[in-house]
Protein backbone atom coordinates (compact mmCIF):
# COMPACT_ATOMS: atom_id res chain seq x y z
CA UNK A 1 0.00 0.00 0.00
CA UNK A 2 1.32 3.46 -1.29
CA UNK A 3 1.35 6.43 1.35
CA UNK A 4 -1.25 8.13 -0.48
CA UNK A 5 -3.74 4.85 -0.36
CA UNK A 6 -2.84 4.40 3.77
CA UNK A 7 -3.45 8.05 4.09
CA UNK A 8 -7.08 8.21 2.66
CA UNK A 9 -7.91 4.77 4.24
CA UNK A 10 -6.96 6.04 7.47
CA UNK A 11 -10.27 7.26 9.81
CA UNK A 12 -9.01 10.42 11.77
CA UNK A 13 -9.31 9.92 15.46
CA UNK A 14 -9.58 13.32 16.38
CA UNK A 15 -11.65 16.28 14.78
CA UNK A 16 -10.32 18.26 11.85
CA UNK A 17 -7.53 20.88 12.78
CA UNK A 18 -9.33 23.63 12.49
CA UNK A 19 -12.25 21.80 15.12
CA UNK A 20 -9.49 21.23 18.01
CA UNK A 21 -8.74 22.66 21.13
CA UNK A 22 -5.77 24.87 20.63
CA UNK A 23 -3.83 27.31 21.96
CA UNK A 24 -0.46 28.59 20.22
CA UNK A 25 2.46 27.77 22.90
CA UNK A 26 0.72 25.28 24.59
CA UNK A 27 1.47 22.27 22.90
CA UNK A 28 1.42 19.88 25.95
CA UNK A 29 -1.96 21.04 27.09
CA UNK A 30 -3.15 20.56 22.81
CA UNK A 31 -2.07 17.23 23.05
CA UNK A 32 -3.33 16.43 26.24
CA UNK A 33 -7.15 17.51 25.04
CA UNK A 34 -6.30 15.45 21.83
CA UNK A 35 -6.42 12.25 24.21
CA UNK A 36 -8.98 13.08 26.38
CA UNK A 37 -11.32 13.96 22.92
CA UNK A 38 -10.30 10.14 22.15
CA UNK A 39 -11.10 9.08 25.74
CA UNK A 40 -14.78 10.91 25.48
CA UNK A 41 -15.51 9.70 21.94
CA UNK A 42 -14.06 6.51 21.45
CA UNK A 43 -12.67 6.73 18.58
CA UNK A 44 -10.37 4.57 19.10
CA UNK A 45 -8.75 2.25 21.73
CA UNK A 46 -7.10 4.54 24.46
CA UNK A 47 -3.94 2.04 24.10
CA UNK A 48 -3.20 2.85 20.84
CA UNK A 49 -2.73 6.63 21.30
CA UNK A 50 0.76 8.07 22.97
CA UNK A 51 1.80 11.78 23.61
CA UNK A 52 4.63 12.23 22.73
CA UNK A 53 7.48 14.60 24.20
CA UNK A 54 10.54 15.88 22.24
CA UNK A 55 13.53 17.81 23.67
CA UNK A 56 16.85 16.89 24.79
CA UNK A 57 19.40 18.09 27.82
CA UNK A 58 19.94 21.40 25.79
CA UNK A 59 16.10 22.08 25.09
CA UNK A 60 17.14 22.38 21.39
CA UNK A 61 15.62 20.61 18.81
CA UNK A 62 15.17 21.30 15.39
CA UNK A 63 11.76 20.83 13.27
CA UNK A 64 10.83 21.29 10.14
CA UNK A 65 7.27 21.86 8.62
CA UNK A 66 6.01 23.66 11.40
CA UNK A 67 3.79 26.92 10.96
CA UNK A 68 6.53 29.04 12.90
CA UNK A 69 9.00 27.99 10.18
CA UNK A 70 10.66 30.83 7.85
CA UNK A 71 10.73 28.53 4.47
CA UNK A 72 13.12 25.85 4.48
CA UNK A 73 14.52 26.30 8.28
CA UNK A 74 13.59 24.25 11.24
CA UNK A 75 12.33 26.07 14.23
CA UNK A 76 14.27 25.45 17.04
CA UNK A 77 11.85 24.42 20.45
CA UNK A 78 12.70 24.16 23.55
CA UNK A 79 10.47 20.66 23.54
CA UNK A 80 7.27 20.16 21.79
CA UNK A 81 4.82 17.92 22.00
CA UNK A 82 2.92 15.48 19.38
CA UNK A 83 0.15 12.65 19.56
CA UNK A 84 0.80 9.46 18.30
CA UNK A 85 -1.53 6.84 17.11
CA UNK A 86 -0.17 3.38 16.96
CA UNK A 87 -3.04 1.37 15.83
CA UNK A 88 -3.72 -2.31 15.45
CA UNK A 89 -2.81 -2.67 11.80
CA UNK A 90 0.68 -1.87 12.37
CA UNK A 91 0.19 1.78 10.92
CA UNK A 92 0.99 5.04 12.55
CA UNK A 93 0.11 8.56 12.48
CA UNK A 94 1.27 11.94 13.74
CA UNK A 95 -1.09 14.34 15.07
CA UNK A 96 0.44 18.05 15.42
CA UNK A 97 -1.50 21.13 15.74
CA UNK A 98 1.83 23.43 14.90
CA UNK A 99 2.57 21.71 11.28
CA UNK A 100 1.66 22.70 7.60
CA UNK A 101 2.09 18.71 6.96
CA UNK A 102 -1.35 17.08 7.11
CA UNK A 103 -3.65 16.28 9.81
CA UNK A 104 -3.35 13.54 11.18
CA UNK A 105 -0.10 12.87 9.00
CA UNK A 106 1.49 9.29 7.85
CA UNK A 107 4.11 8.58 10.67
CA UNK A 108 6.56 7.66 7.69
CA UNK A 109 5.77 10.92 6.00
CA UNK A 110 6.33 13.51 9.11
CA UNK A 111 9.33 11.44 10.24
CA UNK A 112 11.08 12.28 7.01
CA UNK A 113 9.56 15.73 6.67
CA UNK A 114 9.75 17.28 10.20
CA UNK A 115 12.13 14.78 11.98
CA UNK A 116 14.59 14.30 9.01
CA UNK A 117 17.91 13.04 10.35
CA UNK A 118 20.22 13.88 13.33
CA UNK A 119 23.17 12.64 11.19
CA UNK A 120 23.83 16.03 9.88
CA UNK A 121 23.46 17.88 13.13
CA UNK A 122 25.65 18.90 15.55
CA UNK A 123 25.02 16.51 18.96
CA UNK A 124 23.57 19.63 20.76
CA UNK A 125 20.63 19.81 18.30
CA UNK A 126 20.04 15.86 18.64
CA UNK A 127 16.27 14.70 19.56
CA UNK A 128 15.20 12.68 21.83
CA UNK A 129 11.46 11.40 22.62
CA UNK A 130 9.41 10.43 25.59
CA UNK A 131 6.87 8.02 24.43
CA UNK A 132 3.92 8.11 27.02
CA UNK A 133 0.78 6.13 26.78
CA UNK A 134 -2.37 8.02 26.49
CA UNK A 135 -4.05 6.91 29.55
CA UNK A 136 -1.23 7.53 31.69
CA UNK A 137 -0.58 10.98 30.31
CA UNK A 138 -4.55 11.93 31.12
CA UNK A 139 -3.87 10.88 34.50
CA UNK A 140 -0.38 12.41 35.74
CA UNK A 141 -0.08 15.27 33.51
CA UNK A 142 -0.24 18.47 35.81
CA UNK A 143 0.63 22.13 34.61
CA UNK A 144 0.09 24.96 36.43
CA UNK A 145 1.55 27.07 33.44
CA UNK A 146 4.33 28.84 35.11
CA UNK A 147 6.72 27.94 32.81
CA UNK A 148 4.88 30.90 30.41
CA UNK A 149 5.15 33.50 32.75
CA UNK A 150 8.04 36.27 32.80
CA UNK A 151 10.08 37.52 36.08
CA UNK A 152 7.15 40.18 36.42
CA UNK A 153 4.31 37.42 36.25
CA UNK A 154 3.19 38.46 32.96
CA UNK A 155 1.99 35.99 30.52
CA UNK A 156 4.52 35.52 27.47
CA UNK A 157 1.72 33.67 25.58
CA UNK A 158 -2.25 33.86 26.59
CA UNK A 159 -3.22 30.88 28.55
CA UNK A 160 -5.90 28.45 27.39
CA UNK A 161 -9.16 29.41 28.58
CA UNK A 162 -10.19 26.20 30.80
CA UNK A 163 -8.67 25.83 33.54
CA UNK A 164 -5.20 24.27 34.08
CA UNK A 165 -4.66 20.85 34.21
CA UNK A 166 -3.75 19.02 37.45
CA UNK A 167 -4.09 15.64 39.24
CA UNK A 168 -4.86 14.99 43.25
CA UNK A 169 -1.33 14.03 43.37
CA UNK A 170 0.49 17.57 41.48
CA UNK A 171 -0.58 20.88 40.31
CA UNK A 172 3.16 21.06 38.03
CA UNK A 173 5.46 18.17 36.72
CA UNK A 174 5.71 19.01 33.37
CA UNK A 175 9.41 18.99 33.75
CA UNK A 176 9.17 15.30 34.27
CA UNK A 177 8.03 15.06 30.67
CA UNK A 178 10.25 17.16 29.08
CA UNK A 179 13.52 15.75 30.93
CA UNK A 180 14.57 13.00 28.66
CA UNK A 181 16.33 11.03 31.49
CA UNK A 182 15.10 7.67 30.91
CA UNK A 183 15.64 7.01 34.42
CA UNK A 184 12.55 8.99 35.76
CA UNK A 185 8.86 9.97 34.38
CA UNK A 186 6.20 8.32 32.61
CA UNK A 187 6.79 6.14 29.75
CA UNK A 188 9.71 5.60 27.07
CA UNK A 189 12.59 7.30 26.30
CA UNK A 190 14.14 6.94 22.51
CA UNK A 191 16.61 8.30 20.57
CA UNK A 192 15.57 9.73 17.00
CA UNK A 193 16.44 6.69 15.07
CA UNK A 194 15.26 3.89 17.54
CA UNK A 195 11.97 5.95 17.81
CA UNK A 196 11.24 6.40 13.88
CA UNK A 197 12.52 2.56 13.44
CA UNK A 198 10.03 1.48 16.43
CA UNK A 199 6.85 3.29 15.20
CA UNK A 200 7.48 3.37 10.94
CA UNK A 201 4.90 1.02 9.25
CA UNK A 202 4.88 -2.72 9.97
Amino acid sequence: MNEESAQSEYTSIAPCREQCVYTSCYCEENVWKLCEYVKDQGTCSLDEVYAVFISNERKTIPIWKQKSSRGDQPVIWDYHVILLHADKQGQSFIYDLDTILPFPCLFDVYSKEAFRSDQHLKPAFWRKLRVIPGDAYLKKFASDRSHMKDSDGKWRTSPPPYPCLETSESKMNLDDFICMDARTGYGEVYNLLDFVQHFKRK
